[in-house]
């Protein structure tokens, strides 16, 4: 899928928050295959992106795409909290 096919549905917030989800993803990935700075705080505030995505979703969502973005965000932040306590 190209950019020009996910902004496609980028209005629906179910669809922009799992987006963010995804993206949040390799945002860590990237970080923990490399944990540099700029790739941590880029991994960062991509956290704080999908954070409010995902907030935004639990207003007007369905139940099922609300607890599947919350499950997934969640396994983010605990693989985001696991780079940070390394590097310190």
């Amino acid at each position: 899928m190209n950019s020009h096919d996910s902004s496609l549905h980028s209005n629906n917030p179910s669809n922009s928050a799992l987006d963010s989800v995804e993206k949040l993803h390799r945002a860590v990935s990237s970080a923990m295959s490399h944990p540099t700075e700029q790739l941590i705080r880029q991994a960062e505030n991509s956290l704080s992106h999908t954070e409010r995505a995902v907030s935004q979703m639990m207003e007007q969502g369905s139940p099922n795409a609300v607890e599947l973005a919350e499950e997934l965000l969640g396994e983010e932040k605990e693989r985001l909290s696991k780079l940070r306590s390394s590097k310190k």
